[in-house]
């Protein structure tokens, strides 16, 4: 089952340092040349999100929700923006994206914006978070050593990593979560490569957060992936157009099929 978190309703008003939004403000020039190009394939599925408000957002989860764990997963990170904003903010951030090319936009960003950003990150104490608790909690049956409900102890990275966030080439959906899906032509169905889970060395319920950018009518479908395969206690965040940011918490459930609570 999951339950909603309900996000303030000022949270765009949250300070966003101006480090970051020089690279936002890149990130869409590098977009536009790279959506203009007419001597490379397109990649349809690959739209931006608003960078400064899921910014916002995962500021204020880091703050003031309990964390199960430090792994952060990006699914389908293209140019691998909110894998390195995660990482600003303190999380262990991998960034998971099926497109090829779009892998390397992703690399670019991490190579151009990572140093810079995390300087921010150290001078301003904005990776600490103060109010949140990234070393542990153990919300609604959550496993505070890395988000593993087998209570397991994992390895976890120290908030302030002294390495850049690793993307990973593969599909961002565990094995066998197409068969949650109610319509087979959900374009995250159509990914034709393994599941990256295997390459990472980790499943996804090792991740205390996720997040995603569903396209229309796939929300639920990205909802329920999560509430099958993540831990109890996982957060699930989601950016879902203009001024639209959600959050979930996985709670602790016996049925193999969640709920969403609104």
């Amino acid at each position: 089952m999951l339950q909603r978190i309900e996000l303030p309703g000022r949270l765009n008003d949250r300070p966003v340092p101006d480090s970051l939004r020089g690279m936002i403000h890149d990130l869409h020039q590098r977009i536009e040349t790279f959506q203009d190009r007419w001597d490379v394939p397109q990649v349809e599925q690959f739209v931006a999100a608003d960078y400064e408000l899921v910014y916002q957002t995962l500021d204020w989860i880091r703050e003031s929700q309990l964390l199960i764990g430090n792994r952060f997963v990006e699914w389908g990170c293209g140019f691998a923006t909110v894998t390195v904003i995660a990482d600003m903010l303190g999380f262990d951030a991998i960034g998971i994206e099926s497109e090829a090319t779009l892998i390397e936009q992703g690399r670019k960003t991490i190579s151009d914006w990572w140093q810079p950003l995390r300087q921010t990150a150290t001078d301003t104490g904005t990776e600490s978070a103060s109010g949140g608790n990234p070393s542990g909690g153990n919300p609604s049956g959550g496993n505070p050593s890395g988000g593993n409900p087998s209570g397991t102890p994992t390895s976890q990275s120290p908030v302030g990593q002294s390495a850049p966030p690793e993307l990973f080439r593969g599909n961002f959906l565990p094995s066998g979560a197409d068969d949650l899906a109610d319509d087979p032509t959900l374009p995250s169905l159509g990914h034709d490569v393994p599941p990256a889970y295997r390459s990472i060395g980790l499943d996804l319920d090792d991740f205390a957060v996720v997040y995603s950018y569903p396209w229309p009518g796939e929300d639920e479908f990205h909802e329920s992936v999560f509430a099958e395969h993540a831990a109890p206690g996982a957060i699930l965040v989601q950016f879902a157009g203009p001024n639209d940011t959600r959050a979930w918490r996985r709670l602790a459930n016996e049925s193999n099929r969640a709920n969403s609570t609104y």
